[in-house]
């Protein structure tokens, strides 16, 4: 592990609400789970996550744009969440946290319907057949989004990837719910009141290339 990884592991610990459970330390009684707002924010405005947050660009924003929500980015790679842990420690986003965690151990972190969205935001695609199983949007994932925001919670996807999009939108097909915005070109066919200001490093970089973006909405019954 290079030295600016392990400086910025350090960092973390001093942030406020970035919390971090790598695997063994999940089973610890850290006392998160059902207690997000009193505990952390402090409030009872609803919470919304972001799935393999990276960089946290995406929550900060999301933080930054609706203060009336509280948000939460899920990704297992500290040096990544450094970035926007530090923002919005820095900025003093109240609003906004990190949990540093692998995306299976959320029923640990947090108790059925306790959240209200989920977002995954250009995740891997895995395209590989065989590691379909690590597919953010696979059976096994829905059904914990489902599990986490509970009936009428709301699950977004955004991709540059048309076929994770289309294997998406076939997962979703089975699932009790309704689709309330799909489209395969957000810039030509945004949804009604979608913000197109926030975007990642990553959107920037494929539209710029030329590549569309895929986006869904899909609400749980």
């Amino acid at each position: 592990m290079t030295k600016r990884k392990l400086q910025r592991f350090e960092e973390l610990k001093g942030f406020e609400r970035t919390f971090q459970y790598p695997f063994p330390l999940v089973h610890t009684d850290h006392g998160l789970r059902g207690n997000w707002k009193e505990k952390v924010f402090q409030n009872n405005r609803p919470i919304v996550l972001e799935v393999g947050c990276g960089r946290g660009e995406y929550t900060v924003e999301l933080a930054r744009n609706y203060p009336e929500l509280n948000f939460i980015g899920i990704d297992i790679k500290g040096a990544r969440i450094w970035r926007g842990a530090k923002t919005i420690n820095e900025e003093h986003i109240l609003n906004g946290a990190f949990l540093r965690v692998h995306v299976e151990w959320l029923k640990e972190f947090f108790a059925p319907g306790e959240v209200k969205e989920v977002w995954v935001t250009f995740p891997d695609p895995q395209p590989q057949l065989s590691r379909e199983n690590r597919r953010l949007t696979n059976p096994k994932f829905l059904q914990l989004y489902r599990y986490l925001s509970g009936d009428d919670g709301v699950f977004h996807l955004k991709t540059d990837n048309y076929g994770l999009f289309e294997y998406t939108l076939e997962m979703l097909s089975g699932e009790k719910g309704s689709m309330e915005a799909c489209t395969d070109d957000l810039y030509a066919n945004t949804p009604e009141g979608f913000n197109l200001s926030i975007q990642t490093t990553y959107e920037k970089k494929f539209l710029q290339e030329g590549l569309k973006i895929n986006y869904l909405r899909f609400r749980w019954a």
